[in-house]
């Protein structure tokens, strides 16, 4: 059984992503952790919750705190603490802010915690997973971040609904920066097996507009209801479940990378990686080359913002 800790869990987001974390049948504790001055809303949100898993016949341990200490004997920590995007807003205009909030949880995590495994889900968050990395003291194994695999999992929706399939036969990954320069990889795409363009109609399939709802989708839901929650909540329920799980899934997720993508990387950026409870673990591909061009950049994209925020917090 396993301990998970949530930091910003007074977040719309890290509110409701405790919700299925708590139900994980591998997970006996639950711990929602605030900043201090928090510690009244903290414990409602622990009160509501363990009323939740009384009503779904569930017996996991809520509790809240404050003191960074708490934190202490976590199997897996959720980082969602930072300031939230807002409509307009480029995720990388949060970069310097976040990385402020960022480096000096990523301490304490390494003081405390020093064993977990970490979930970063603050945006940028190609750009915080290499913060918590550096400011952790961890293993590149233990840090990882969201990266695509949201992202991977609204382009798979978008396919199935034009090819008129159930969601589970189709298979796809969008690699590279959660954000503009995200690269969709259809030579790694298949519905039923079947590499999609070797099917007729992948022909008339609409790649640009897909691409830009899968970019906007973000923007969309903060514009029209201020926050983005149930999608990335059920993404990083399933990803503490994968971990628990030992499941050795292939997912999209942000994790450092040197070598594994025809030798492009020494950043953390969204790439395939093996998740089980060890952690994660980059997988070597090769793409086409007018996927590799567009990985390139959106790596050189990330590397310098990054190079750049951990320069300043020095």
């Amino acid at each position: 059984m396993a301990k998970v800790t949530i930091i910003g869990a007074t977040g719309r987001l890290g509110s409701f992503a405790s919700h299925p974390i708590a139900g994980i049948p591998h997970v006996d504790e639950v711990l929602l952790m605030g900043r201090p001055g928090r510690e009244n809303l903290l414990a409602g949100l622990a009160h509501d919750l363990t009323d939740s898993c009384a009503a779904r016949g569930i017996w996991t341990e809520i509790s809240s705190s404050t003191s960074e200490e708490d934190c202490a004997d976590s199997d897996i920590i959720v980082i969602t603490a930072g300031a939230p995007r807002h409509e307009g807003q480029d995720r990388i205009d949060l970069a310097l802010a976040n990385a402020r909030i960022i480096r000096p949880i990523a301490e304490s995590v390494g003081r405390h915690a020093p064993n977990a495994i970490v979930l970063m889900v603050s945006n940028p968050v190609d750009v915080m997973t290499a913060v918590a990395l550096r400011y952790s003291g961890m293993e590149p194994k233990q840090v990882f971040g969201l990266g695509t695999h949201l992202d991977s999992m609204r382009l798979k929706a978008l396919i199935a609904d034009y090819f008129h399939v159930h969601v589970s036969e189709v298979h796809t990954r969008i690699i590279g920066e959660h954000g503009e320069s995200m690269v969709p990889l259809w030579s790694a795409t298949t519905i039923g097996g079947i590499r999609i363009s070797n099917l007729p109609a992948f022909s008339g399939l609409p790649i640009d507009e897909m691409m830009q709802r899968v970019k906007s989708s973000g923007s969309f839901i903060i514009k029209n209801s201020g926050a983005t929650i149930y999608g990335p909540g059920d993404a990083i329920a399933t990803l503490v479940q994968t971990i628990l799980g030992n499941e050795n899934r292939i997912l999209t997720v942000s994790s450092y990378i040197k070598s594994e993508v025809h030798n492009v990387g020494d950043t953390c950026i969204g790439v395939p990686a093996r998740v089980n409870r060890r952690g994660v673990s980059p997988v070597p591909i090769r793409i086409e080359e007018s996927e590799l061009e567009a990985f390139r950049e959106s790596v050189g994209k990330i590397r310098g913002i990054t190079r750049e925020i951990l320069e300043k917090l020095e």
